[in-house]
């Protein structure tokens, strides 16, 4: 468990403001020789191990298809290598693992080969919101895992669990809040939406965003930590030096299985749901693969063998699949999640940045 846990974070670090040296771009490996392959992208580190080990040599023995799996670097830095190399008319990768703001950034730019729908059917058993679609309705991308940003807290120092996201604002909690440093990775807007404003829908206007702001700035007397490193705010969380925050569901339970004494809530609101989505690069060749290999990772039973083997949340509905209770708690939750507002970033980047300066963690 303490190997997994030290590597987990790496996902996240890769889809947002993390960097990625060097090493983040090494040799890609090649599973099996076959006349068929295929040239996948995923984030780099424990992540990358485990498709290499647990999903690509099953999807290479089922299909004939051999994978070349390549290890992304940032979300944003790879985007533009994806970019500039199909205007090469090459793919660095043929399907890539995406996060959802890069995938609307590639949009707009046609990077992305819509894809058959005909020739995924399971993608019928998807929840709706991981199918990412170009505003004319082809489709651009389809979600490949997920994962929840939920309330936790240090259990000798909270014997109750918090109910609500509310928490974050009660004065009881002064000084003692760790939360993510950014505008772009902590949707904290999001959440002051659905706590306090009636829902994220009032973040359509840049009037109801500063209305967000405005709230949301209400929290700074309860922070201790705003971080960018994760294992920051773990080791002080695990410790109780600051006992509440926002952080991963998943860490969390694996440090609580650890024996930590730390516990991940999904408030009623519900936990932040973020997700990465397969997408195809235009200038990929391998169209017919692709299809077949989006195709075979929507099944039910390859999305388990994720929850179990990776720690990812489920993509597909969850009566479709044989997760226990346990095992389904374990990476997600019954609760409608708040959806992060991923058009606002991409659209209203610079007016966020600026006002996150200013009224929040300036």
């Amino acid at each position: 468990m303490g190997k997994i846990f030290n590597m987990q974070p790496t996902r996240r670090a890769v889809l947002g403001a993390g960097l990625a040296g060097a090493s983040m771009l090494a040799m890609p490996s090649i599973l099996r020789a076959q006349d068929r392959s295929l040239k996948v992208g995923v984030y780099g580190g424990y992540f990358k191990d485990s498709f290499d080990k647990n999903i690509f040599p099953e999807f290479t023995k089922a299909t004939g298809i051999a994978i070349e799996s390549i290890a992304e670097p940032t979300g944003e830095a790879w985007l533009v290598q994806l970019e500039q190399a199909a205007r090469a008319g090459q793919a660095p990768a043929d399907v890539s693992m995406m996060s959802q703001v890069a995938l609307l950034k590639g949009q707009s730019t046609e990077l992305w080969a819509p894809l058959d729908m005909a020739k995924i059917g399971n993608a019928s058993g998807l929840i709706d919101t991981f199918i990412n679609k170009y505003p004319d309705g082809r489709v651009a991308g389809i979600g490949a895992v997920s994962w929840y940003i939920t309330l936790v807290t240090n259990t000798d120092v909270y014997p109750e669990a918090p109910t609500s996201w509310a928490a974050l604002w009660d004065p009881a909690n002064a000084d003692k809040l760790g939360l993510l440093a950014l505008v772009s990775n902590s949707f904290l807007l999001e959440v002051t939406a659905k706590t306090h404003l009636g829902g994220t829908d009032i973040l359509a206007t840049e009037e109801g965003i500063l209305q967000a702001f405005e709230k949301l700035a209400e929290v700074k007397p309860n922070v201790r930590l705003w971080y960018r490193d994760e294992a920051q705010f773990e080791q002080s969380l695990k410790s109780g030096e600051i006992p509440m925050g926002q952080y991963y569901h998943d860490v969390t339970g694996l440090a609580a299985a650890d024996g930590h004494p730390v516990r991940s809530t999904f408030p009623k609101e519900g936990g932040i749901l973020d997700s990465g989505s397969w997408a195809l690069s235009r200038a990929s060749e391998k169209v017919e693969e692709a299809h077949i290999f989006i195709d075979y990772m929507c099944q039910p039973a390859v999305q388990a063998t994720l929850s179990r083997k990776v720690g990812t949340s489920p993509t597909v509905k969850r009566d479709l699949l044989d997760l226990t209770t346990e095992e389904f708690d374990a990476v997600s939750s019954d609760i409608d999640p708040i959806i992060p507002r991923y058009e606002m970033y991409q659209q209203k980047s610079d007016f966020l940045n600026q006002k996150w300066t200013e009224m929040i963690a300036g």
